[in-house]
């Protein structure tokens, strides 16, 4: 991230910034998007389409034609199956939910909603679906999670997973976001729609008990007696997201010694405290945004937060407080291939390509095969589901991991079983992820890594996605010989839309942003911090000279 921190960071967000929920909501039924300006019309980027109503990128319009887009989708597609739904707390979750069900009743669809007009994490809708589909061929399920993750609160969003569980494919969204556009185009011409009473009383929409099955599950994918049994003391902040009513359920039935934070479920989030750029944003890996569990971090053994949809995770430890993301991907990668005696000797480790190379440390000390991807969990889907992925997992605090036996759990990001996961190391090894990680990194090496944010116009970022190793022309990076300049994932072939410059020591790789007219520099030294911020910088002169600055 940039040096440029906001005097707010860490702090409790002041009334003035507060988002004003009644004006958002009626913004979200009154305003019209121009589908002829770029940021009003529908966009799938790596999850669903996002925006705010405020600036006409995530309206009442926008769902019904996605919806109808889906709907169509489905009929091309043979899905016949029931569709699981799920909303987050955002404030546009529950009006997109009401604009959603009006088209799919319209269009016949079975649904299934929260039994409680509740919320419902990512991967518990990820979940669902795999369980409904094991063992069919027919009558395939599938789902829709309306979450814009950790956005700020002004935001909505909109995802969808196919019958494998996972966040659809860039065949599929690219599909449905053509039709919905094509909808708004047309003045929404063509989209089936019933009032909002007539499809909550359809015989399409079914209430669903999303806690129940979830919770039952947990203990085949996690070792919840080896928590119980040990008294590991834990502390659980859902940051006011959707996994806020799963927490209970699970203390309760697994017998965990466990103390819910804060189970504050606000619109504006006004409990936050402040990221890095003066904005609210549920992110669990911020330092910032995590600063209240921070600050408890000695009532606890360990402690953990997810983001509003629950598929990423945030780890503080009693050692050493919020770990770095990376490092406890490689800390639970190292444990599960340890202690998970059922899976496969042919299970990879899959990883994006931004994320940290201690990964690749980890994969080679366990003798398991890594698998690198682009950007993105939906490249994970098919090596999760056959088995051939025990764990995969990106940078921004997303993984997932096999069941106990080593089938699938599930194949989208579920930061509560990574929680649970920091809960069971602790009770096995006697000591915390932290210090885990220390014990790797005695081992393989100390690893420096940062992302920062560059600014980039709209045509130096399609200069990037662009660029080649030959293009970019370096032989040497921060003292060493550079090894390899990839554009291309080496783990599927597939192009990741930036480059990717390593060393034997070192490396980074830039990418674009999808929404901001930024690029980011991902780097990493196994070093030192000086050793790192000669690459940034080198890096940055690089593709300077890259854009002919």
């Amino acid at each position: 991230m940039p040096a440029d921190i906001s005097p707010l960071a860490g702090k409790i967000a002041p009334p003035s910034m507060l988002a004003n929920v009644p004006r958002l909501v009626t913004a979200y039924f009154a305003n019209r998007p121009d589908p002829t300006i770029a940021s009003q019309r529908v966009a799938f980027g790596t999850s669903g389409h996002r925006g705010s109503a405020f600036n006409n990128a995530f309206n009442e319009a926008h769902i019904l034609a996605i919806s109808q887009a889906l709907c169509d989708h489905r009929q091309r597609s043979g899905i016949t199956g029931p569709l699981f739904i799920g909303i987050d707390t955002h404030a546009l979750a529950e009006p997109a939910l009401a604009s959603a069900l009006e088209v799919f009743a319209a269009n016949g669809v079975t649904v299934m909603i929260d039994a409680h007009d509740g919320y419902t994490p990512t991967p518990v809708i990820s979940h669902a679906i795999l369980t409904a589909n094991k063992g069919r061929e027919r009558g395939l399920a599938d789902g829709v999670v309306i979450t814009p993750s950790h956005n700020p609160p002004e935001d909505g969003g909109f995802k969808y997973n196919p019958p494998n569980g996972g966040p659809a494919d860039t065949d599929i969204t690219a599909e449905i976001e053509r039709a919905a556009n094509g909808f708004l185009e047309s003045s929404l011409s063509g989209v089936k729609r019933i009032p909002y009473e007539r499809a909550r009383k359809s015989a399409c929409v079914h209430r669903y008990d999303y806690i129940g099955p979830y919770v039952a599950d947990l203990a085949n994918v996690v070792d919840m007696d080896a928590i119980r049994s040990s008294g590991v003391k834990i502390g659980i902040d859902p940051l006011g997201g959707a996994g806020v009513h799963y927490w209970q359920p699970i203390i309760e039935r697994y017998g965990l010694d466990a103390t819910i934070v804060s189970d504050a479920v606000d619109p504006t989030f006004r409990f936050m405290t402040v990221d890095w750029d003066g904005k609210i944003r549920m992110d669990c890996s911020s330092p910032y945004a995590m600063a209240r569990l921070i600050g408890m971090r000695d009532k606890f053994d360990v402690a953990f937060a997810n983001d509003t949809d629950a598929d990423r995770h945030g780890i503080v430890t009693r050692s050493n407080g919020l770990m770095n993301p990376n490092h406890f991907l490689a800390t639970s990668i190292a444990y599960l291939f340890a202690h998970r005696s059922d899976w496969s000797a042919r299970s990879a480790v899959g990883k994006t390509i931004v994320s940290s190379a201690i990964i690749d440390r980890v994969a080679k000390k366990l003798g398991r095969e890594l698998v690198e991807t682009p950007v993105g969990f939906k490249w994970f889907v098919d090596g999760l589901v056959g088995g051939s992925f025990g764990f995969a997992g990106e940078e921004s605090a997303g993984a997932s991991f096999l069941r106990r036996d080593g089938e699938v759990w599930t194949t989208d990001k579920d930061g509560l079983i990574l929680g649970l996961l920091a809960a069971e190391m602790t009770a096995r090894t006697g000591r915390d992820p932290s210090q885990v990680f220390d014990d790797l990194t005695g081992e393989l090496g100390v690893p420096f890594y940062q992302r920062i944010d560059a600014p980039a116009t709209p045509a130096q970022k399609n200069l990037l996605k662009a660029l080649s190793g030959e293009k970019l022309g370096m032989t040497e990076l921060a003292g060493e010989p550079v090894r390899a300049a990839l554009t291309a994932a080496p783990g599927n072939g597939q192009p990741f839309g930036g480059i990717k410059v390593s060393t034997d020591n070192g490396w980074f790789a830039a990418r674009p942003s999808g929404t901001e007219d930024v690029y980011k520099i991902y780097a990493e030294s196994f070093r030192s911090e000086d050793h790192l911020r000669r690459i940034q910088s080198e890096a940055q002169d690089a593709i300077a000279r890259a854009f002919g600055e």
